[in-house]
């Protein structure tokens, strides 16, 4: 989110830019996270810096793109309007694009974090040492199905949680 959201609202500024970076970032959103894990690995080797970097990797993208989107519907009166009363880029910027973009980026934000939460798991279970990935990938090798379905159960409740009292606030309160 940190990376995403001030890069969704830089190309969403200059139409030009969008324009050039789009199919770039089109393309690499295609390319899922767990295509590109080997040549991570390969880079970083089995560590918590390859889990990190796949879970930029992953949720990089849909933050952005709904970033784009929003400030791309922003009516450009709104943002004349501002500039005519005086408002430097910056101000428009904070009073126009970000209140305008709010809805899509809470949306892209849960997506995001969606993405994030099983890149965290798909990580876990092929860099990992530890985690619920790792547990149940771990659990696989030994034949523990009961194991396996406790590791399941365990993401799925995790991520119900995160969701309904963390994620669903938050989107319902910016829209």
């Amino acid at each position: 989110l940190a990376v995403g959201i001030p890069f969704g609202l830089l190309l969403g500024i200059n139409r030009t830019v969008s324009d050039m970076f789009h199919p770039i970032m089109n393309f690499f959103q295609s390319v899922s996270g767990i295509a590109i894990f080997p040549i991570i690995v390969i880079w970083w080797g089995n560590s918590d810096k390859t889990v990190l970097v796949i879970i930029l990797y992953t949720s990089f993208f849909p933050i952005a793109f709904s970033v784009l989107a929003g400030v791309r519907e922003i009516p450009m009166q709104y943002i004349n309007a501002a500039r005519t009363l005086g408002a430097s880029r910056y101000q428009v910027i904070r009073d126009v694009l970000v209140p305008g973009a709010l809805p899509h980026i809470a949306t892209g934000s849960r997506l995001s974090i969606s993405f994030a939460w099983r890149a965290v798991i798909a990580g876990e279970m092929l860099a990992g040492r530890e985690g619920l990935g790792w547990m149940i990938f771990t659990a696989q090798d030994a034949d523990l199905t009961a194991q396996v379905i406790l590791g399941m159960i365990l993401i799925g409740v995790t991520w119900i949680v995160l969701d309904q009292y963390l994620l669903r606030p938050l989107e319902a309160d910016t829209i």
